[in-house]
């Protein structure tokens, strides 16, 4: 796995802002809010998203790779995952590149230092405090032991957009496949989803450091608003997205090195256990 501490230092502090943290916080809460404007109910519009990801998108990719999302839809599905997809790729994208140079070119760490100086007076606050995540509290409740998520082609389409947008920005900027393959798809379905699958988004993001956390708060509403601006509001208008994106996505030269590198995967999955009260790992998680 080789690599170089700046390209570590771009592809880890850039990754952690996109699809394993801030990103996917962001589109979760997009996606919902699209659902529940359709009339879909809070507690159906969470599954369908949050669920979802952190549920089968999550397992497939971790062990099958990406495009086993795509192939393993009902052919019915397959084009409403490739219209959400190419609707979405480009808007994520767009955030992605934003911040990727400005991490490298060392704005990034800049606004984290400014933030941490400011702690003393304005500490940050709870990220999960809103009617989705009060609802996922419940979900998580009420989950029946080894029944199906259902995989919400909608919801598919635009993750795997996101991730495969960061992917490509990391390509372009001429990082390592398996430095590029662990900070776009490792880390988020083997490490950090499932703790948002576990007990929700804030002690996904606040059992990673400052600079992450600070990070995830940042960007998140960054990839909330174009999604929702650009990808969500252009499909409710009627608008065509281009395709050129989705016909790329299914033959992008990613897909074999990310099932290289599930070689390597342990043969057992995270395990999350317990409570919050019960879990030491950050003393500031209730």
């Amino acid at each position: 796995f080789p690599t170089t501490l700046r390209s570590e230092y771009c592809s880890d502090i850039f990754g952690e802002r996109g699809i394993l943290l801030g990103a996917v916080h962001g589109i979760a809460e997009a996606l919902w809010r699209r659902l529940v404007a359709q009339g879909v109910s809070t507690t159906d519009a969470f599954v369908r998203t949050t669920e979802c990801i952190t549920g089968p998108l999550t397992a497939t990719i971790s062990k099958r790779g990406i495009k086993a999302v795509y192939d393993d839809l009902p052919e019915a599905d397959k084009p409403t995952f490739a219209t959400a997809y190419a609707a979405a790729y480009k808007p994520a994208f767009d955030i992605h590149i934003e911040c990727y140079e400005d991490v490298a070119c060392g704005n990034e760490i800049k606004s984290v230092i400014n933030a941490c100086n400011r702690h003393a007076r304005l500490p940050m606050g709870k990220i999960d405090g809103t009617p989705m995540w009060v609802v996922g509290e419940s979900v998580r409740a009420n989950r029946v032991p080894g029944a199906a998520i259902p995989v919400d082609p909608f919801t598919a389409g635009v993750y795997c957009a996101v991730m495969m947008s960061q992917i490509d920005v990391l390509w372009e900027k001429g990082h390592p496949l398996s430095e590029i393959i662990n900070e776009s798809v490792i880390e988020s379905v083997d490490s950090l989803n499932p703790y948002m699958h576990a007990r929700g988004v804030a002690y996904m993001v606040d059992n990673c450091s400052t600079t992450a956390r600070l990070g995830a708060r940042k960007w998140a509403p960054r990839y909330d608003y174009n999604i929702s601006q650009q990808c969500l509001a252009a499909l409710e208008a009627g608008d065509k997205p281009d395709m050129e994106a989705f016909e790329a996505f299914k033959t992008h030269p990613i897909h074999p090195a990310i099932l290289e590198c599930a070689k390597l995967r342990p043969s057992v999955d995270i395990a999350l256990t317990g409570s919050n009260a019960d879990d030491a790992a950050r003393f500031d998680i209730v």
